[in-house]
């Protein structure tokens, strides 16, 4: 069982920055792969970033590539993720997830869902 808490979310203006943080209990976070998804409103739930349990893999979605860094810390059992240069379309909540595979794209293949995050993003 892996519960997870995210934080870090708020109000940014265009161009600004946030980082998220991913907080897992249980000691076996570090056997599984972890994602970021978000949900706007009136949206489907889309993913965002993935990064395989040790850390050596990472995958993004191309609206964030070069944006958004994934990262993690076995050690914390947390996962992070640093996003740069915001936009308005950026506004969701955004949710962080594990999953056993590596398959970082499908999320139903995630066995474990934080409660999300708000993240607006003024023009």
């Amino acid at each position: 069982q892996v519960q997870l808490v995210e934080s870090g979310g708020g109000l940014v203006q265009a161009g600004g920055s946030l980082r998220l943080s991913c907080a897992a209990s249980g000691r076996t976070f570090s056997s599984y792969d972890m994602g970021w998804f978000r949900q706007a409103p009136g949206k489907e739930r889309e993913f965002v970033a993935g990064i395989s349990w040790s850390g050596g893999n990472t995958y993004y979605a191309d609206s964030v590539k070069g944006r958004f860094t994934i990262s993690r810390d076995n050690a914390k059992n947390t996962v992070y993720l640093q996003m740069n240069s915001l936009k308005p379309e950026d506004t969701a909540v955004y949710y962080c997830a594990a999953d056993r595979f590596w398959t970082p794209q499908n999320a139903d293949e995630y066995d474990y869902w934080g409660q999300g995050t708000q993240v607006t993003v003024s023009s």
